[in-house]
């Protein structure tokens, strides 16, 4: 009788064991299901990044980054040191040409793959900081994003350093919630080490993991006050030590920043204005500043953005409040960098790359929480949020077809041994010699300035790439141009005024041609 009873006793025990046993059960499969989501999440971003990935010619930043890493690894250290980018991601691009060759699309392949794998590392880390539906959305956002797909189509370091920075901040999460772990901080020491050699706005992540930890600190639970942890300050300090081989290279380059200005590295940057954060927030949107947009529209659309943002972070309730952490990489490097531009301009967008990516996971977790109480609303708001990408991708797929490469091929179809090559500007300059398979060095008009300065590059920013063959390649009076076959081709902007001021009177002009903002002209010297 007393067994019988006990079993009696522990029947409603046993049946709720067993209910919790296939909740549980339900639950991995769903979470099998939504991590299932990974692989066509990064089939999209693989399609949008290599989409028309050959589409536009190589520009002077990318021709910069080819020619930079065509120099052996300690040249490569010397020279960046000399320009106003860390040396990493020139090396690594030293070893990508070394072993798949420099055509275009493997020299852009290498930013790709970046791009595609931080929509992966997105993807983890929304799945360890929300719910696997806004995993997903994130994933599938982020994979569109407009800005990040045409910065991993680019020949720059931009896509590497948004791989670093999410990797490091995946890092940062596995450690928050396992504070015991030190693995984790080793991950991120040498995450944000290699970001740091790869691009000067790490400071900015940096800025943002140390603003939500001190957010954290002040809540009133003493395991949450992470930022008094010796482990994190030893990680901290090696970052410091591993990076510390670099700095002597920093500070040149900040004693030389007037050299770096004249050679136009530093200072083209525009003056900062009220207009110019909605301006930013449409760039990352729809790769255009939104000046030609309806002005309601235009102001709305960034607010939007930043009480969505807000919402956010004032809804989080969980003990760890990650959603701050998701608004702080987003948003606190803008906003630091568009302060200091009304000081030093220094607002630019594909250089905030990094916190872009992380606008489409907010943008997901607020659709995630608004579609649990006003589903119409999350359903309009996905709608325009995938509406505003859209607009994005087109504006970045959608490219004339005259470019420079086309150019140049004119010249190499026509070029004649001995015939002398001369561009006008760096600008055009890198991107030639890129191009250029007629085996003759091009050279490059160095008219003296105004002042009668020196018009040449210095040995800094991008003149560190040229101003080694001064002897060869400058050209300072177009009478200087060696005789050769005695025709001369002139590579330069289409504008006006002509980018060689005045052209020698016995030059006759044979052949004219142009190609969107730039033409080749052939003259034969009397």
């Amino acid at each position: 009788m007393k067994l019988q009873r006990d079993i009696e006793l522990g029947e409603p025990f046993y049946r709720r064991q067993m209910e919790e046993t296939q909740r549980r059960s339900l639950s991995t499969d769903g979470l099998w299901i939504h991590a299932l989501w990974l692989v066509p999440v990064l089939v999209l971003a693989t399609i949008a990044r290599f989409y028309g990935l050959t589409r536009t010619a190589i520009w002077c930043d990318e021709g910069s980054s080819l020619l930079m890493s065509q120099y052996s690894p300690a040249l490569t250290w010397f020279h960046s040191a000399h320009d106003v980018h860390p040396p990493l991601y020139y090396l690594l691009l030293h070893a990508w040409m070394s072993l798949f060759g420099d055509g275009i699309f493997s020299i852009r392949a290498m930013s790709a793959l970046p791009g595609v794998a931080t929509v992966g590392l997105a993807f983890w880390l929304m799945r360890m900081v929300a719910t696997p539906r806004a995993a997903v959305l994130g994933g599938i956002l982020l994979a569109l994003m407009p800005i990040t797909v045409r910065y991993s189509q680019e020949v720059r370091m931009y896509s590497l350093m948004g791989f670093w920075l999410m990797g490091a901040t995946v890092a940062l999460v596995y450690w928050v919630k396992n504070p015991d772990r030190q693995r984790y901080l080793v991950i991120y020491a040498l995450l944000m080490t290699a970001s740091f050699y790869t691009h000067y706005f790490t400071c900015l992540c940096v800025l943002a993991h140390w603003s939500y930890l001190l957010a954290l600190r002040c809540k009133s639970d003493d395991k949450l006050k992470l930022l008094t942890r010796p482990a994190w300050w030893v990680s901290n300090v090696a970052i410091v030590a591993l990076y510390a081989p670099w700095i002597p290279s920093l500070v040149d380059q900040l004693t030389h920043l007037d050299q770096l200005r004249v050679g136009g590295d530093v200072g083209w940057i525009p003056p900062v204005t009220l207009d110019s954060l909605p301006s930013a927030v449409w760039q990352f949107m729809t790769l255009k500043d939104g000046t030609d947009v309806w002005f309601p529209l235009y102001v709305l659309m960034p607010l939007m953005i930043a009480a969505v943002a807000a919402a956010v972070v004032l809804r989080d309730r969980s003990h760890l409040r990650f959603n701050a952490l998701l608004v702080s990489y987003t948003f606190l490097p803008v906003l630091v960098i568009f302060a200091v531009s009304f000081f030093t301009p220094l607002l630019v967008e594909r250089y905030l790359m990094f916190a872009a990516i992380g606008l489409p996971l907010v943008l997901a977790v607020a659709i995630d929480q608004l579609e649990r109480s006003f589903r119409v609303l999350a359903i309009g708001l996905l709608v325009a949020v995938l509406g505003l990408e859209a607009v994005g991708l087109k504006n970045d797929y959608s490219v004339d077809a005259d470019q420079f490469d086309v150019l140049v091929n004119y010249v190499n179809q026509n070029y004649v041994a001995g015939d002398r090559i001369v561009v006008s500007d760096l600008f055009w300059y890198f991107g030639y010699v890129y191009y250029n398979k007629t085996g003759a060095q091009p050279l490059l008009y160095t008219p003296s300035l105004p002042d009668g300065g020196s018009g040449r590059p210095n040995a800094y920013g991008f003149g560190t790439l040229v101003d080694e063959n001064a002897d060869k390649i400058y050209v300072d009076r177009l009478q200087a141009v060696p005789k050769g076959t005695g025709r001369v081709w002139l590579i330069s902007g289409s504008y006006a005024p002509d980018d060689f001021h005045s052209i020698p009177n016995n030059w006759n002009k044979e052949k004219e041609f142009k190609v969107g903002d730039t033409e080749a002209r052939l003259y034969t010297v009397r």
